[in-house]
């Protein structure tokens, strides 16, 4: 039995497949996103119910490990006579994981907007979405951007569990060649080389970002 070695093509794969794990992340990020945005914006309404049901569903995804929203999207599904491809079974799993965090970063940040902001907005006989759109709304994105950068890399990582389903994002590339190759602190090693080049630059650009973004608060 001839075992192939760890080479170019096989460093190949694993970069195409990190593409894979980039794309997973994009939709992770923007499913999340939206349904995040949504979920902040019912968390901070005027009418209880609406608070407590957003509030609700942030504890829920919170609690639950990401791994079993995987298997309830992909497995549980399928028992229902659903039968989702692993990428779209990944991308709900990993867009319903994100919202909920999302949800809990961005109604924070709403709410850090100064009270004296929505008295004011008030005062002008604004309506709640105008107060929104003009007022609050963009001071609470400036704030956000670090954080939610910062999320962006537990994403990034987090997208490796998806290699349970089948789909072949970076972890399970590695997998898959480790197994052909029967050297695994070669493949690892570039498995965690390429993550960190896609995870370090965000980490520093939160950093950046928050630095700035205090420094300009601060005057």
């Amino acid at each position: 039995m001839t075992l192939k070695t760890f080479g170019l093509d096989q460093f190949g794969f694993l970069v195409f497949s990190l593409q894979w794990t980039i794309l997973l992340t994009v939709i992770a990020l923007v499913g999340g996103g939206l349904l995040g945005f949504a979920v902040a914006l019912a968390r901070t309404a005027h009418l209880k119910p609406v608070r407590i049901a957003a509030a609700t569903y942030i504890q829920v995804i919170q609690g639950i490990p990401v791994l079993m929203i995987l298997f309830l999207s992909y497995y549980g599904l399928s028992l229902a006579g659903f039968e989702l491809p692993p990428l779209c079974a990944a991308g709900a799993s990993m867009t319903i994981y994100a919202s909920g965090y999302l949800a809990e970063i961005w109604r924070g940040c709403i709410q850090a907007v100064p009270k004296q902001q929505w008295e004011a907005s008030e005062s002008l006989a604004m309506t709640r979405l105008q107060q929104y759109r003009y007022v609050i709304l963009p001071q609470a994105m400036r704030i956000s951007l670090p954080p939610t950068v910062g999320f962006a890399v537990q994403v990034v990582k987090n997208t490796s569990i998806t290699s349970i389903i089948g789909f072949v994002e970076l972890a399970r590339a590695g997998q898959l060649i480790n197994n052909a190759t029967f050297q695994p602190f070669r493949v690892f090693l570039a498995v965690a080389v390429l993550y960190f080049v896609v995870c370090y630059p965000l980490s520093q650009l939160s950093r950046l970002l928050e630095r700035r973004l205090h420094a300009g608060s601060s005057r």
